[in-house]
């Protein structure tokens, strides 16, 4: 079975909208985009290097990510390492909407039900990039078995979210933390089940 991975950039109040540049994604007004760059030091960018250049994996997008990856990824130089991942592996897109694939390799997942299948199937692992309408749904048919957030000493007050409306309680366990020298905190989490409450009393 594969496993289904989530690698986000974070900003410290849950923004993860348009992180790689200004015109990334401008939906909803959002004009801070690029806000990552300012933090990049060895240890985010070995961070990155872990998850897209490492073991294979084929890409879980959401349409808008599928559109704005697609329209940037294949016009990029072949000897980019990034792109020499991106466009030759495979790409599900999770949407009820009609697909027309314009990016090598595309294939659309109708539904949850679709998503399923895929990972139960043999393959390499699935990796979420982007794509923040996915999280909840994700999160809610316990579908994500791991996430990683690099998150950003940064507060954007606006824009896309990890966990959006619709959300369901949800606790996760701590994997693996670091630091970087510009303090972005990289954690990696497995979901873990229900919120279990209490008080200072119990």
């Amino acid at each position: 079975m594969r496993k289904i991975i989530g690698a986000v950039f974070l900003s410290l109040d849950g923004v993860m909208q348009a992180p790689g540049g200004p015109e990334e994604d401008r939906s909803g007004g959002f004009e801070l985009g690029g806000w990552i760059w300012a933090y990049s030091d060895d240890v985010t960018r070995e961070a990155v290097r872990s998850y897209l250049l490492g073991a294979p994996y084929a890409l879980l997008l959401g349409r808008r990510t599928y559109e704005i990856f697609a329209a940037y990824w294949p016009q990029m130089p072949p000897d980019n390492p990034i792109a020499a991942r991106f466009n030759p592996t495979a790409k599900y897109v999770l949407s009820s909407r009609d697909l027309a694939p314009k990016w090598n390799n595309s294939h659309r997942l109708s539904s949850l039900d679709a998503l399923r299948e895929l990972k139960a199937s043999k393959g390499p692992d699935l990796l979420v990039q982007g794509s923040s309408t996915l999280y909840p749904q994700l999160l809610n048919a316990g579908l994500l078995d791991r996430l990683i957030v690099q998150t950003y000493p940064v507060v954007l007050g606006q824009g896309k979210r990890l966990f959006g409306q619709g959300t369901l309680p949800l606790s996760l366990r701590l994997l693996h933390n670091v630091v970087s020298t510009t303090g972005v905190v990289i954690s990696t989490y497995e979901p873990l089940g229900s919120v279990q409450s209490g008080s200072a009393n119990s």
